[in-house]
């Protein structure tokens, strides 16, 4: 049994205000002299940006779909290590899983899995009393799940917190917070969701000091952190990537920067063990690929936003393509898959694909179980993982092509024994094998 103090803040819905009370719950409590682990159920990779910058330590995700139910509590002990106080910030509904499964992959599944007690974040700007209402169904729905207490979020006045509090009171759930309206802690959005905290490095720093001043103001600490205690031991033993494999060393060029915002924390932490330090170059500003790079890692982001300024770097767009033509392993997942592309928006990029990208109306979300459709870098034919896509552009090839994976009845991506691009995000704690045969190409080189 390890002990490690832990809650989880979910909601009934998207949009009742999770990221803005988780990030400010992790920065509070670190101003109060807390270690903070920040965690993120789910995919997502830009709440994790910013529970990164409020904790000092990288975000990190528990997702039993990409990464399997027997490893959800090893990783979450894996990210704390060192941390007095986790803080797992939810993701949609509380009990809303992948399609179909009843709640598979839930905020509520994680939470049975760690088991951690539940804080509920409720948007009371639309009703009064009818927000107890909401209270005790959630605390009544799933058994498994315990509801440690409610924050009441988006408050207009005295008057209006006094009718709800006197509701909840006969719910037997405690309020554990009561936060007003206000614009200060608001974070923009556009196409997929938050912009990353990478892309407001600026207001960042002030940012994060504001919310953790807005979580002050409403929301009981000591009684959060008391419910945090609560929680009993967790069995199992942190995850850790291999042991450290000898040799020379050999270095990866990881898409970094505004444009390329995402890659699981746990990536480099597997690489590094098996001989590979990434390096980061950021495809805007940066002319050149480091010295020595034996390979290419373009993980996720938004290249769309800013595809004339990647587009402007000729220097690296041509360096990467002759990298790449010269068999230079490489694996693009989702905005690396653009970068790679002939161009994307009508802008050049690097031509290493024979295919355009641009962004469409609609978007493609969901989880993916991928077959992999041939030999290619990172998988054999008929090797399966589990993945998750989420963007609203889309790849035209020229012509025919070889596929990197395969599901729902089409192929996707492209591949070749050096390479592997698509779409698809996969986390490689829960497919450790892509690791190794990335490495493994990598140091053959």
């Amino acid at each position: 049994m390890v002990s490690l103090p832990r809650v989880v803040v979910a909601a009934p819905a998207s949009g009742h205000g999770k990221t803005t009370v988780a990030s400010g719950l992790m920065a509070a409590l670190r101003r109060r002299g807390f270690a903070v682990s920040g965690h993120k159920v789910g995919p997502d990779y830009i709440d994790p940006s910013y529970h990164a910058l409020a904790t000092g330590r990288p975000g990190r995700n528990l997702d039993p779909y990409l990464q399997g139910e027997d490893l959800v509590a090893p990783l979450l002990l894996h990210g704390a290590s060192g941390a007095e106080i986790a803080v797992i910030e939810g993701v949609m509904g509380l009990f809303d899983g992948a399609l179909g499964t009843e709640g598979f992959a839930s905020t509520a599944h994680v939470a049975r899995l760690v088991g951690a007690p539940v804080v509920l974040v409720v948007d009371a700007s639309a009703a009064s009393r009818s927000v107890a209402a909401t209270v005790y169904g959630f605390a009544h729905f799933d058994p498994r799940v315990r509801l440690a207490g409610v924050i009441l979020n988006k408050l207009g006045s005295d008057r209006h917190e006094r009718e709800i509090r006197e509701a909840i009171g006969k719910t037997g759930v405690p309020v554990l917070g009561a936060l007003r309206r206000s614009d200060d802690v608001h974070s923009p959005s556009r196409h997929l969701g938050l912009v990353p905290m990478a892309e407001r490095a600026r207001e960042g720093a002030v940012m994060v000091d504001r919310l953790a001043s807005w979580i002050e103001s409403g929301v009981d600490l000591e009684a959060v952190v008391r419910a945090a205690r609560e929680a009993p031991g967790v069995a199992a033993e942190p995850w850790s990537p291999p042991e450290p494999v000898p040799g020379p060393r050999a270095v990866v060029a990881a898409a970094g920067g505004a444009a390329f915002s995402f890659r699981y924390a746990e990536t480099g932490e597997l690489l590094a063990a098996l001989g590979v330090d990434l390096v980061d170059v950021d495809p805007i500003n940066d002319t050149r690929l480091p010295d020595g790079c034996a390979g290419l890692y373009f993980g996720g982001g938004f290249p769309e936003v800013h595809a004339e300024a990647l587009s402007a770097n000729e220097a690296l767009r041509a360096e990467v393509a002759g990298a790449v033509a010269g068999g230079l392993p490489v694996v693009a997942e989702c905005a690396g898959l653009l970068y790679l592309c002939r161009e994307l928006d009508g802008l050049p990029m690097t031509g290493v694909l024979p295919a355009t990208a641009r962004m469409t109306a609609r978007g493609a979300l969901g989880y993916r179980t991928a077959t992999a459709a041939a030999d290619n870098l990172l998988a054999t034919r008929g090797e399966q993982v589990t993945g998750h896509e989420f963007h609203r552009t889309e790849v035209v090839p020229d012509g025919p092509f070889a596929a990197a994976w395969r599901w729902d009845d089409a192929d996707h991506g492209y591949a070749s024994p050096t390479l592997n691009a698509s779409y698809l995000h996969v986390h490689w704690a829960g497919h450790p094998d892509r690791a190794t045969a990335f490495a493994r190409a990598v140091r053959r080189g």
